[in-house]
């Protein structure tokens, strides 16, 4: 499947964009309220997107909302809920794009990997996140 919905209770934890996904046009795969919005353009030659700035606006984030590309190698990454309690796991691999919407994330390099990653800033160190034992590389 070219887009996959990681899903609990309802929330949405995480958006995969397979390397795979293509489609003519602009497909924006996240809801407006998310603090991050992920989409996806194929254009043809020649099309051209007009020159522009954006306007200020005022923005409330709560969250931290995070988008990684998997330049290169395989990642595992593994899915917690709030309560750090382990749901699932999956794999990404090279031109693999996931934004992390909710929930707890851990992730195992199964191959030498390079990741982008894209989140709000400014960073605010450890105050932005609460790091807690996950399952081991052998669990899955």
């Amino acid at each position: 499947m070219s887009v996959e919905h990681i899903i609990h209770n309802k929330r949405t934890l995480a958006l995969i964009l397979r390397h795979d996904f293509k489609k003519d046009g602009i497909h924006f795969f996240t809801p407006q309220d998310f603090s991050q919005q992920l989409a996806y353009m194929k254009r043809p030659k020649d099309y051209v997107i007009d020159p522009h700035v954006h306007n200020p606006v005022i923005r409330h984030i709560e969250w931290t909302q995070e988008v990684l590309l998997i330049k290169s190698g395989k990642v595992r990454v593994d899915f917690y809920d709030d309560k750090k309690v382990f749901l699932e796991s999956c794999i990404l691999g090279a031109g693999d794009v996931i934004l992390l919407a909710q929930g707890g994330h851990g992730f195992t390099m199964l191959e030498e990997s390079e990741i982008i990653e894209v989140k709000q800033g400014p960073y605010a160190g450890e105050q932005d996140k609460v790091r807690f034992k996950g399952i081991s590389h052998d669990d899955k």
